[in-house]
């Protein structure tokens, strides 16, 4: 047994010896794998462009920030991420990537605009402007930072620098939707709605999920009462921000027009989950529930709004008509009356009035018979 264990231990340190690397051994090995390292480097970055590309953030976000793993000072991975996070609204952390990029490469035209870009969304103006006229300085063909030129000429009410502004940006980021939607902003502050409706359609032609883009058409669609066109505009709204007031209250007032009362209830009762003291809300509820004739559930809701504004003529003369059809003449008188003590010329409250006086003295008279 001891022969035998000799035996494999001399085997085993010939085996060793064979496999001792030399010197051009290990540089071959050291030079293979950096071959291999850099194959896979390049790889993940074709694939964290192609993503990029494809629009899917989360997945582009994770492929450049593989790429920042094994090398920090990667410019192209900062700014293939600074893009990703311009995308996602996520601008304090593109804020910090852009003042990344600078401490690498000072002049980067690209990170200065990214930095301006990121100063505007946190309200940051007067950063944002010098850090975007930094950036056209070292850039005149710099798409992003004519938006940014331009958007902030809106914030700033420059109105006519901000369609010069707006139109180069087109020019030089053709394929970019927030180009578009800040000619449509620029074209709408003249009246120029056609030219601005063109716009915001070429703006959601090439982001169709641009929520502001949405609502900006839809505002104007409901200004100039087509209002069977803002319905699909804001319902495709909805899906992208489903707790969001300005949209719903858009798709109320399309709704309300159009006499669509089940969706004006159901939507108007959205709004009132957002905004429980939104008289808007429960107007257009109220509204929604008379016009599918369910009167007494309406008379309730209307005993909500005239609790929040008990000096709304308005209310009260809806409240009187309410119970008039409700059959309740004499609460419908005094409620009218009520109306009228504020405003004695309102023809509606004096109507409704009159009307509910007269059954109401047409009752007496039958039950008196």
């Amino acid at each position: 047994m001891d022969e035998q264990i000799k035996h494999e231990r001399e085997h085993d340190l010939t085996f060793l010896s064979t496999q001792q690397s030399t010197p051009e051994m290990v540089n071959s090995d050291s030079q293979k794998q950096s071959e291999l390292t850099q194959t896979a480097t390049e790889e993940l970055r074709q694939r964290a462009h192609a993503l990029l590309a494809a629009g899917n953030w989360p997945r582009a976000c994770e492929a450049f920030l593989a790429l920042l793993a094994a090398d920090a000072h990667d410019e192209e991975a900062l700014l293939g991420l600074a893009e990703v996070l311009d995308k996602l609204n996520q601008f304090e952390t593109l804020y910090d990537t852009a003042k990344h990029i600078l401490e690498i490469t000072p002049n980067s035209a690209p990170a200065l605009a990214y930095k301006a870009r990121a100063l505007q969304k946190m309200e940051r103006i007067s950063q944002a402007t010098i850090a975007n006229d930094q950036a056209l300085l070292l850039d005149t063909h710099l798409g992003l930072a004519w938006i940014n030129r331009s958007g902030l000429q809106l914030i700033q009410e420059k109105f006519p620098e901000a369609l010069k502004s707006a139109q180069h940006a087109t020019k030089l980021a053709a394929t970019d939707s927030r180009a578009w939607a800040n000619y449509g902003v620029a074209l709408l502050n003249f009246n120029r709605l056609g030219e601005a409706l063109e716009a915001f359609d070429q703006s959601l032609a090439l982001d169709p999920q641009q929520l502001f883009a949405l609502q900006m058409k839809g505002d104007i669609l409901c200004n100039i009462g087509r209002m069977t066109e803002v319905i699909p505009l804001a319902q495709a709204a909805l899906r992208l921000a489903p707790q969001d007031v300005r949209t719903i209250t858009m798709g109320i007032k399309a709704f309300r027009a159009l006499e669509m009362y089940s969706e004006l209830q159901a939507w108007s009762s959205q709004l009132i989950q957002s905004t429980p003291n939104n008289p808007l809300a429960w107007e257009n509820y109220m509204r929604g529930l008379r016009g599918l004739g369910q009167f007494s559930e309406a008379n309730d809701v209307l005993d909500r709004l005239i609790a929040l504004d008990a000096s709304n003529v308005r209310y009260l003369t809806i409240k009187a008509d309410t119970l008039y059809r409700l059959e309740r003449y004499r609460e419908a008188v005094s409620i009218a009356e009520r109306a009228k003590r504020l405003e004695p010329d309102d023809a509606p409250a004096i109507r409704i009035y009159e009307k509910s006086l007269r059954l109401m003295y047409q009752r007496k008279e039958k039950k008196k018979s």
